[in-house]
C-alpha cells in the first residue's frame, strides 16, 4: 500500500495530523483521541507503518510513532502537477471567453 492509500481513510490521515502536530505519541496516547477499539486504532498504525507514513520506535513495553513528512512528497507532487493542469486549462478557457467577448 502507497501513501494515497493510506491516507485515504479519515483515521489514518486523523493519526497523521496528530503526529504532526505533537511530533511523537505513544499508541496508547493515539488510542485516546479516537473513539474505536484500541485493535482498530492498531490496524490503522499498522497500514501507516507499511506505506512508511509514520515510523515506529519500540521501548521497552511502548511503542513511539512519528510522522514521516517524507512519504508524502508523492502526494505533495501529484497534487502540484493537479494544480498545473488546471491552472493551464483555466488560462487557455479564459483566453477563449476572452477572444469570444472581443
Amino acid at each position: 500500500m502507497d501513501a494515497f492509500q493510506a491516507l485515504a481513510e479519515p483515521h489514518r490521515r486523523k493519526v497523521v495530523e496528530l503526529l504532526a502536530h505533537h511530533g511523537r505519541l505513544s499508541a496508547s496516547e493515539i488510542c485516546e483521541e479516537f473513539d474505536v477499539t484500541p485493535q482498530a486504532v492498531s490496524q490503522h498504525l499498522r497500514v501507516l507503518r507499511e506505506a512508511k507514513v509514520i515510523q515506529m520506535e519500540k521501548r521497552a513495553q511502548q511503542r513511539i510513532y512519528t510522522f514521516n513528512p517524507k512519504s508524502t512528497y508523492p502526494v505533495q507532487e501529484w497534487i502540484a502537477e493537479m494544480g498545473k493542469l488546471w491552472n493551464r486549462r483555466l488560462d487557455r478557457l479564459e483566453a477563449a471567453l476572452t477572444e469570444e467577448a472581443v
